[in-house]
């Protein structure tokens, strides 16, 4: 997922592009962790399942944190970002079918929809971002409370204000109608220390792209083999 930093002397919530990029593994390793003990070991580990909750808030974050920066939309960001997501969720589809069924649409789809109602929101047309939200949250994973919850960290990311992220806690909380419980919640003080440290992480540009797919399939070939 991208994570380059903002450029510098906007009023947005800027993050270190390497501090990002750790973000970015740190949500990889627990979404994998949850996968394995979902899918390998029958959910034997309650607190394997409450850390894989946070895995989404925090690649959530960390693309809206990319589709926020001043001048993203007009350079075509969004429509890229879109391209890729769809291409690894199909990609992704069939070994995600096995392992957890076809419905609803994996997680890079629910990410998907985020960026275009984002877009949408952005290109000014209201009322398409919300039939796009209306509609095509029940299609994905996490429904409409992970599209809130992303929508939530892109206007903290445009203007972080006391508002902004009282919404953004509120459409985190909410995913405790998915989740059964609040972990997701534990994204904001995540995110507001990695606000203020810099990590010398190298970027690796399309590594979590392949990595949800390869993951994916490597637990499912575990399973056919154990």
């Amino acid at each position: 997922m991208p994570g380059a930093p903002p450029p510098a002397g906007t009023d947005g919530l800027i993050v270190a592009g390497g501090t990002l990029e750790a973000l970015k593994w740190l949500a990889a390793v627990l979404m994998a962790l949850d996968h394995v003990n979902r899918s390998l070991l029958g959910g034997a580990h309650a607190f394997l399942y409450d850390l894989g909750r946070l895995a989404m808030p925090v690649f959530g974050f960390v693309l809206m944190h990319h589709l926020a920066r001043p001048g993203a939309c007009a350079a075509g960001v969004h429509r890229r970002v879109m391209g890729r997501l769809l291409g690894v969720g199909l990609l992704s589809t069939p070994v995600y079918a096995a392992l957890a069924g076809a419905w609803p649409l994996n997680v890079l789809f629910m990410l998907l929809l985020s960026t275009a109602v984002v877009w949408l929101i952005e290109r000014r047309r209201h009322g398409l971002a919300a039939l796009a939200f209306v509609a095509g949250g029940p299609t994905v994973e996490f429904w409409w409370f992970g599209v809130l919850a992303c929508l939530g960290a892109w206007h903290c990311c445009r203007r972080p204000a006391a508002g902004r992220l009282a919404l953004w806690a509120l459409a985190l909380a909410s995913l405790w109608l998915v989740n059964r419980n609040l972990a997701a919640l534990a994204a904001l003080p995540l995110v507001w220390c990695a606000a203020r440290i810099e990590l010398p992480v190298v970027r690796c540009r399309w590594f979590f792209y392949g990595f949800y797919p390869a993951h994916l399939a490597l637990i499912w070939a575990w399973q056919r083999l154990a």
